[in-house]
């Protein structure tokens, strides 16, 4: 059996179009290949940082700034 990892980008048009992973697994075994699509875990951590990303003009300070003056009204 042989098994590799591959970037889908490196596939043909028309598998890559039927793909929706970043990567799949290569698996040869008794003359039949297969191609297992490879689920990543989301690193949730990571897309909060850059959440505000999107938004140059809210900085960190102006984002904090926002927060305290909503707890205010909060109270």
């Amino acid at each position: 059996m042989y098994e590799m990892t591959l970037n889908t980008r490196a596939l043909p048009e028309t598998l890559f179009r039927l793909i929706q992973t970043e990567k799949v697994m290569l698996r040869q075994r008794d003359g039949e290949i297969r191609l297992i699509p490879v689920q990543e875990p989301i690193d949730y951590i990571e897309k909060l940082r850059g959440s505000l990303a999107a938004y140059p003009e809210m900085s960190v300070d102006n984002f904090l700034t926002r927060k305290h003056a909503d707890k205010e009204l909060e109270r």
